[in-house]
C-alpha cells in the first residue's frame, strides 16, 4: 500500500478547541505534545512508558473512526462501563480515498467483554452462521487467554482492513508474539493497516513501519534500536546478572 492509498492517513488534535490541559485526558503528556500524527501506509506503532497516553489516544482514533470504545468491529455496540474519555470529540481523522472492507479495534482490557458480548450474541439471537465462527469456531472463554487472543487475530481479520490493536500481546507467548508479526505480514500483504500500541519489541519488529516514542518531553520517530523497550530488553539479556544485583541492592537500600 501507498500512502495514497491508506484507509487512515493521519490524527490531528483540534488544540484551539481545548479550554484547560489541567484535567484528564488533556493532561496526559501525549495531549500536551500532539499536533499531528502521520500514520505509515502499513504498519504505525505507537510506544512509550505507562502513563503517556497511549490507550486513550488508540481509543479516541477507534471511537472517531466508529467501532465501539471496548473494542470489536464497528458492528458492536455494546457497553460494560462508558469509561472512555471526550478526546475522540477533538481529534480529526484524515482518512484515505480508499475504504477498508474489514476493521477491527483489539483491546486487551476489555477482551474479556468483548468475548462474553459474542457468547451472549450467539446465544440470543439465530445468527446463521454463529458470530463464533468467525473467531474460529469456539467460544472464545473456552480456549487459553492466549489461545483466544491468537483465534481473532487469525480468523476475524479477513485483509482489506484497518486493524487497531491495544496491546495485543498481553497474552502472547515470546513464540505467538513472532507469529503475530508473521501474521500482520500477511494481512499487510492483504492491503491492510495497521496501528500498534505496544510494549513487545518483538511486535515492534515489523521493518516496513514507523514507531512513534511518547515521552514527557514530546513525540519522536525512532528504530526499533533506539526504543528503551529494546535496549533495556538486550541490556538485561546481556548482562543478567549485574542487572538483578543492581535491582535488589537498590531495594534492599
Amino acid at each position: 500500500m501507498s500512502l495514497s492509498s491508506s484507509y487512515l492517513r493521519q490524527v490531528k488534535l483540534n488544540r484551539q478547541r481545548i479550554t484547560t490541559l489541567e484535567k484528564y485526558p488533556f493532561n496526559l503528556p501525549i495531549i500536551q505534545h500532539l499536533d499531528q500524527l502521520d500514520f505509515h501506509p502499513k504498519v504505525t506503532y505507537i510506544v512509550g512508558e505507562n502513563g503517556m497516553g497511549k490507550s486513550t489516544l488508540m481509543e479516541s482514533i477507534a471511537v472517531s473512526w466508529g467501532f465501539n470504545p471496548e473494542g470489536g468491529t464497528i458492528n458492536f455496540s455494546f457497553s460494560t462501563r462508558a469509561t472512555h474519555s471526550e478526546l475522540f470529540e477533538y481529534i480529526q481523522l484524515i482518512r484515505g480515498t480508499r475504504r477498508p472492507k474489514d476493521g477491527f479495534f483489539f483491546r486487551a482490557e476489555s477482551y474479556y467483554n468483548l468475548a462474553s458480548t459474542i457468547d451472549e450474541l450467539d446465544l440470543q439471537v439465530s445468527f446463521q452462521p454463529p458470530i463464533s465462527a468467525s473467531y474460529g469456531g469456539r467460544s472464545l472463554h473456552e480456549q487459553s487467554h492466549g489461545e483466544s487472543f491468537f483465534s481473532t487475530f487469525m480468523h476475524r481479520f479477513g485483509g482489506n482492513g484497518l486493524y487497531l490493536l491495544d496491546e495485543p500481546e498481553a497474552a502472547l507467548s515470546p513464540l505467538r508474539q513472532m507469529s503475530m508479526l508473521a501474521r500482520i505480514h500477511e494481512l499487510v500483504q492483504k492491503r491492510s493497516q495497521f496501528v500498534i500500541a505496544t510494549h513487545s519489541p518483538i511486535l515492534m519488529a515489523y521493518p516496513d513501519a514507523i514507531i512513534f516514542n511518547l515521552t514527557a518531553e514530546g513525540i519522536e520517530v525512532q528504530t526499533l534500536e533506539e526504543t528503551d523497550h529494546f535496549l533495556i530488553m538486550k541490556e538485561f539479556l546481556n548482562n543478567k546478572d549485574k542487572m538483578l544485583k543492581q535491582l535488589f541492592d537498590e531495594t534492599n537500600d
